[in-house]
């Protein structure tokens, strides 16, 4: 399966792309501008400290169309800009968004969450495509990107996932749980993205008061 992490020249998406390859999979990491995402591959295998990973870079509408499913990893206001630029690409793919609302994405505080009118970032990005036939989970928008980068620490974090498409909910819980430490928690319908966004910043906020960076979430008691 490829793998296109769009918009993976940020912290977040170079994390999962760093992730993804050591996990073995085939990453190809998206960006505006190609020359950015030659220059992320070569971050990962750097940072990786492997020369071998299946991982290339292209510009985002070329990465998207060679890939199996794509991970979106931009910032709130780049996500429309960037849907639109690989609308058709993402024909009835499934698409992984890690957008998460928050104020710092528009000049404000990275502690507060930004209220959008569909509900959620994930449920913006599900209407737009819905004529595309392409199914939409939220995942990944907890994991912190510090942690995504210390390759060697495994991420000790839950990732929530939800989407109303059970194979894309698959794919994104499997995806997660290829990164070492992480654990996929079936969150359940897209409509619950809207609570699992609104922890990041609080997240962000608990990184602060307590000077780390990389603070995690885990949900207790569940069936194995």
């Amino acid at each position: 399966m490829k793998i296109a992490v769009i918009g993976g020249t940020g912290d977040q998406g170079l994390g999962i792309a760093l992730r993804l390859a050591v996990a073995g999979e085939h990453v190809i990491i998206g960006s505006r501008d190609p020359e950015k995402a030659d220059k992320a591959v070569s971050q990962v295998l750097e940072l990786a400290g492997r020369d071998d990973l299946m991982v290339e870079g292209a510009a985002n509408p070329e990465a998207a169309e060679a890939a199996d499913v794509a991970i979106l990893t931009v910032p709130l206001q780049a996500q429309m800009a960037t849907l639109g630029s690989i609308k058709d690409q993402l024909r009835d793919m499934v698409l992984i968004d890690a957008t998460v609302p928050i104020e710092s994405c528009l000049g404000g505080s990275a502690v507060k969450y930004v209220d959008l009118w569909e509900g959620s970032a994930a449920e913006r990005a599900a209407g737009f495509l819905e004529d595309q036939g392409t199914r939409v989970a939220a995942a990944f928008n907890n994991i912190s990107a510090s942690a995504l980068l210390d390759i060697e620490s495994p991420v000790d974090c839950d990732c929530l996932v939800a989407s109303d498409h059970q194979d894309a909910l698959e794919i994104a819980m499997e995806l997660a749980e290829k990164i070492e430490g992480v654990r996929a928690v079936d969150c359940g319908p897209l409509e619950n993205a809207r609570i699992i966004e609104k922890i990041t910043p609080l997240l962000i906020n608990l990184n602060i008061k307590n000077r780390v960076r990389n603070a995690g979430i885990r949900i207790t008691n569940l069936p194995e």
